[in-house]
């Protein structure tokens, strides 16, 4: 097995508190780089199996990931259908990507609860009607640069945080 694949094929999700708690400066980070930009690039699964990709708001309240779309919205469907999910930020203006590539995958869970919903709308006010995902992430990635070197932080439910460099050259990838 290389450095670079991954520890367990299907990790179980945990919370974003988990996550924050487990990692709290490499979820700062990914939270940081999630809200330079409004609108994100969101992949759920089509009944087929196929990916889609959309366009999506992330909001990071209550200690949570949370994912607010339009009801019906095919989005929508797709994870009420399978929770499965990748989100990536915004990457920007430009090819610079100065505060690296940053992604989340996991399973967004519906939330019906009338008082988790009362209180999101009211520190977000989003347009009404909505549906309201929590983000349980099984996966957190952030890939920059750190001179010539191409620098992976991987996070998973359950294991540390990996940091794995590549040079431009042909060197082996090596975990530091």
């Amino acid at each position: 097995m290389t450095p670079m694949t991954p520890t367990t094929p299907n990790p179980a999700p945990s919370t974003w508190h988990d996550f924050r708690t487990a990692q709290p400066d490499f979820a700062d980070t990914v939270r940081k780089r999630f809200q330079q930009y409004k609108h994100h690039v969101l992949s759920t699964l089509r009944k087929d199996g196929s990916p889609r990709v959309t366009g999506l708001e992330v909001e990071f309240r209550m200690d949570t990931l949370w994912f607010g779309m339009m009801p019906d919205s095919r989005k929508a469907l797709d994870l009420r259908r399978d929770p499965r999910f990748a989100i990536q930020a915004n990457p920007g203006p430009d090819a610079e990507m100065a505060h690296g590539d940053v992604r989340v995958s996991g399973r967004a869970l519906e939330v019906t609860d009338p008082a988790v919903r009362a209180r999101f709308v009211e520190e977000v006010t989003p347009p009404e009607p909505f549906l309201l995902f929590r983000a349980d992430p099984t996966e957190v990635v952030r890939t920059g640069l750190d001179g010539d070197d191409l620098v992976v932080q991987v996070w998973r439910p359950g294991h540390p945080l990996r940091t794995m460099c590549r040079g431009a050259d042909a060197s082996p990838v090596r975990e530091v």
